[in-house]
This record gives C-alpha cells, sequence and structure tokens, in this order.
C-alpha cells in the first residue's frame, strides 16, 4: 500500500500537468502575420518558438509582398521571384541560391501540412524586408523596404 501511494500520486500529477497543458494549447491562438500592414491568411498558422524564433508560410508571405512562387515537383526545388531577385531552395537543406550566389540559410525550410515554412530571417533576405515577431502580441510583422504603412504605430518595424 505504502508503495502504491506515490505512484498514484504521480500518475495525478501527470494528469493534471497534461489537462493544462492540453487546456493552453486549445484555448490559444496561433500567431497572425501581416505584411506590409494588411493581416494576411494561409491555410497554416506560422510556427513560433519560446526563444522569438517564427517561421512563416512561404507562399502566403510571397504573395503578399508580390512575388511569385514555383515548386518543381521533380527536383524539389523552391523557386521565389520578386522583382530581379530570385531566390531557389529546398524543404530540409539550409543551403540556398540567391541571385546566382550560394547562400546558407539561418534554418532550413520545412513543410507543415503541404506548406514550406521558411525562418523569418530568410523572408528578410529574399525580399529585402524587416521582420519582427513580437511575442507579447503573437504576431509577425513584414514589412517591405520602401513601402510606407499609414497608422503603424511605432513599435512595429
Amino acid at each position: 500500500m505504502s508503495q502504491l501511494l506515490p505512484s498514484l500520486r504521480l500518475v495525478i500529477a501527470t494528469a493534471v500537468t497534461a489537462l493544462v497543458a492540453s487546456l493552453a494549447v486549445a484555448l490559444s491562438t496561433p500567431a497572425s502575420v501581416s505584411v506590409d500592414g494588411q493581416r494576411i491568411a494561409s491555410d497554416v498558422s506560422p510556427v513560433t518558438t519560446a526563444d522569438g524564433r517564427a517561421f512563416l508560410p512561404l507562399r502566403a508571405v510571397a504573395e503578399a509582398s508580390g512575388a511569385q512562387m514555383s515548386f518543381d515537383t521533380h527536383s524539389g526545388a523552391i523557386t521565389v521571384r520578386k522583382g530581379t531577385d530570385v531566390l531557389v531552395m529546398r524543404a530540409g537543406t539550409d543551403r540556398a541560391n540567391l541571385n546566382g550566389h550560394r547562400i546558407v540559410l539561418a534554418h532550413a525550410p520545412f513543410t507543415v501540412r503541404g506548406r514550406t515554412m521558411v525562418a523569418s530571417a530568410t523572408i528578410a533576405t529574399a525580399f529585402g524586408s524587416t521582420v519582427r515577431f513580437d511575442a507579447r502580441r503573437d504576431r509577425v510583422v513584414v514589412r517591405s523596404p520602401g513601402v510606407f504603412v499609414a497608422g503603424a504605430s511605432d513599435d512595429e518595424p
């Protein structure tokens, strides 16, 4: 009986912890993304980490930024074109090509439910944008160079 009591306490403590964690996840809202002052919608939400990193759905952000994105199913190459800039990369590798020059990405792109997710630093590199993740407000703000956003607060980039 004396061994059963600590085991029962452990089971109850584990169950309570799991319940609290499940409720926190269920009640939380995913981070929002705005590009040049416009909130964008995507069927896959950004992935954020406790250390302040944000990974964004590439197609949604690219199209909102005026870029075109294509995917070569044979080679797995993801190509993003904006103006004269061309970024070519593949999910799972941090090696990429920007305007004919090899670069190393901060984090390798990955897929979530069929959508390519890239680090905010990749968006900044590809589009010359300023990208900031505001963990307190749970939002990612992307600003294209030279774009003025009327009514933007001073705490946004």
